[in-house]
């Protein structure tokens, strides 16, 4: 009787246990609840009107589609053959899109992304009592993808702005928007990664989470536990075109600098070094001597910026700014677009092996880009061992593009160059570490060239610089 009875109370026990396990962990979930109902009213759709050629079949078979909805509209006409598509005189219609927002202010103002509202003749903006508003567009920033609306109202309900340098990885999120039209749906998800730099997107070190972003969830709010928004739901990476667990967000502290700026200028000021930099790899940094790969490394440096004119030059790997470490490349462009016009920035950079710092007056952001042509004469055939013909740079090339030297590939034979990816037209300013000042200095500079250790190149294609690595066997 008493080995039942132990046994009985051994279960007993165990029964116990795993409930109090339950319930710890019951206890360790968020409850998003009060949450959701903190913040939800600040949240906003927002749809927009366009007008558009009205495109209709050429047959007379298909029926009008005017009085479908939207979307529903979009599907149909967009699975008609281009070629049965005709224009029906001056008509136009509307093409509404679906996205989100919310309030920041209690007299309207309303923060969302530039491709939400983007090309748009009439923005609507509907509340949480269903109440729609005619939005004003303040000012939109492409860069960031942030956009600033005003709607008139007074006590209208706002969201609380948090500090997205304080988010943590790993820590809970949670999103409301209007994926597909749904108004005010919630997920939930945590942190997976901050300071993400995603293609085009220089100035925006984004917000990575695995919370479920859709269609219509641009450009609401992503909140952090305490009820703040922390950033604004941007983009998603999909293979699919459905939501895959890869989530990116705008920064708040990015977003509300550039509604600022907006509201108060109607435009947004990023400071410029004038530099094309690249990411360090194994390769480049054994190439320059470095320990690890790390930093910015300076591939061009762009004739009278800011940069030239503070004694930044080609081949320098810069791993600070202002105390700021650099680790990867991308983090320089966040840094230094956040400083202002005239402002100075002290960069610690590693040249010839030896660490030494550069300060540098930061300028406005410009555009600019060009070509550089090839001339037809005074080839050099390189060594055998890199397997081009050069050509020298003319003296109207090299004030264009602020050269003192360089060569021009002519031509590409099978060899290391070719298996390397360089093309005719590009431009050789840097070979080992060693200025290319001339057709035979490059001839020179080839045949000296160690086997077996990463050698690097400096490159110009179509007028952007960038270093690349290669190893001789032979």
């Amino acid at each position: 009787m008493i080995p039942r009875l132990k046994s009985y109370l051994s279960l007993v026990t165990a029964v116990l246990m795993l409930s109090q396990v339950a319930v710890a962990q019951a206890e360790a979930l968020p409850d998003f609840t009060g949450l959701v109902e903190q913040t939800s009213a600040a949240v906003v759709n927002i749809s927009t009107r366009q007008k558009m050629p009205e495109r209709s079949v050429a047959s007379g078979q298909m029926p009008d589609l005017d009085g479908l909805p939207p979307q529903l509209r979009e599907f149909f006409e967009h699975s008609i053959p281009k070629g049965q598509r005709t224009p029906k005189g001056d008509r136009q219609r509307e093409a509404q899109s679906l996205g989100s927002g919310f309030i920041i202010s209690s007299d309207g103002y309303v923060l969302t992304n530039n491709h939400v509202i983007e090309g748009a003749d009439e923005i609507i903006v509907r509340l949480s009592d269903r109440s729609e508003l005619k939005a004003k567009l303040i000012g939109t920033d492409p860069r960031t993808d942030v956009a600033v609306l005003k709607i008139e109202g007074k006590d209208l309900p706002i969201v609380k702005i948090g500090d997205s340098d304080k988010l943590k990885v790993g820590e809970w999120v949670l999103a409301i928007g209007s994926p597909f039209g749904f108004d005010h749906s919630v997920t939930k998800g945590i942190v997976s990664a901050k300071g993400r730099s995603l293609p085009n997107d220089t100035y925006v070190p984004f917000i990575q989470t695995d919370v479920a972003i859709n269609p219509g969830n641009s450009g609401g709010p992503l909140f952090n536990m305490a009820g703040e928004v922390v950033g604004i739901n941007s983009q998603i990476f999909t293979r699919s075109g459905g939501f895959m667990g890869l989530s990116f967000a705008i920064p708040i502290d990015v977003a509300m600098d550039v509604a600022n700026q907006l509201k108060t200028g109607g435009k947004v000021s990023r400071g410029w070094l004038g530099v094309v930099i690249q990411e360090v790899n194994k390769d480049l940094a054994e190439s320059f001597g470095l320990d690890k790969p790390a930093g910015a490394l300076v591939a061009q440096v762009l004739d009278n910026g800011p940069a030239a004119k503070g004694g930044v030059q080609v081949g320098d790997v810069i791993l600070s700014a202002n105390g700021q470490p650099i680790v990867m490349s991308a983090d320089l462009p966040h840094l230094v677009g956040n400083m202002k016009d005239g402002s100075k920035a002290d960069l610690e950079v590693i040249r010839d092996g030896k660490r030494q710092t550069v300060t540098v007056t930061i300028g406005a952001l410009p555009d600019e880009g060009q070509e550089m042509g090839i001339p037809e004469e005074g080839i050099e055939r390189s060594s055998n061992r890199l397997g081009v013909s050069v050509v020298e740079l003319t003296a109207e090339q090299k004030k264009n593009f602020d050269l003192k030297g360089g060569v021009v590939i002519k031509e590409v034979e099978d060899g290391p160059a070719s298996r390397i990816g360089l093309q005719p037209g590009d431009v050789i300013t840097h070979l080992n570490n060693q200025p290319i000042t001339s057709a035979k200095n490059f001839t020179d500079v080839a045949k000296d060239l160690p086997k077996n250790r990463s050698v690097s190149m400096r490159v110009l294609r179509q007028g952007r610089a960038s270093f690349i690595t290669f190893k001789l066997t032979e």
